[in-house]
């Protein structure tokens, strides 16, 4: 009981394996993902403040790196089935906050109650922390797919993967978008030209689709 519960509960996002199903030449877990989106997101929001934008890094850290707790209790689902439609992105939603509001009240102790109900929450809002948690999670998809893609991985649910991400991310009227856009993510297309799988092809096909 208490928090050590939680610590202890920390493991298990080690043991879900992201993008389950699918022949990968490496295999990420859902612990891995949550560390890698918070190194994105520190850079982001490190290109926001440089354009005079204020970030609350308090809240940044904290929904960035537990952004995806709830996927102990649910897994991890595929982006395509998750964003099916838009009422079963809900039921999913309501879902896991249900079993992670349960597991707070469960095993968190009173006084941390409101700390981890705050921390452990949806974090993806209007907010510019975020939206940085958007666009972080959705480069980590880009830079997973795009390492697949890169060895000739040719299954279809990378391609989906990664122009998914990118479109949303391309969408989305941030300063951190741009640079990734107009600086980071012609580095990847150039260092993918090798492939056997046309990236930039695909690339450009998802940077020019609404």
């Amino acid at each position: 009981m208490g928090i050590h519960t939680y610590f202890q509960s920390l493991t298990d996002l080690e043991r879900i394996i992201r993008c389950p199903g699918k022949f990968k030449f490496q295999e990420h877990s859902v612990a891995e993902h949550s560390w890698k989106v918070v190194q994105y997101a520190k850079t982001l929001a490190d290109i926001e403040e440089s354009n005079g934008v204020s970030v609350d890094w308090k809240k940044l850290y904290e929904i960035t790196s537990s952004h995806d707790y709830g996927e102990i209790f649910i897994g991890d689902i595929k982006t395509p089935v998750k964003h099916y439609s838009l009422e079963l992105r809900s039921m999913l939603q309501q879902v896991e906050e249900g079993m992670v509001d349960h597991f707070i009240n469960e095993h968190i102790p009173d006084e941390f109650k409101p700390i981890f109900h705050r921390q452990l929450r949806e974090g993806k809002d209007n907010s510019i922390e975020g939206q940085i948690l958007e666009v972080a999670d959705k480069m980590d998809q880009i830079y997973e797919a795009f390492s697949e893609l890169q060895r000739g991985n040719t299954e279809k649910e990378f391609i989906a993967m990664y122009r998914h991400a990118l479109i949303k991310i391309k969408n989305m009227d941030l300063h951190c978008v741009d640079y990734f856009l107009n600086h980071i993510l012609p580095d990847m297309v150039r260092e993918g030209s090798r492939s056997p799988i046309d990236i930039e092809r695909i690339t450009n096909e998802a940077l020019a689709s609404s």
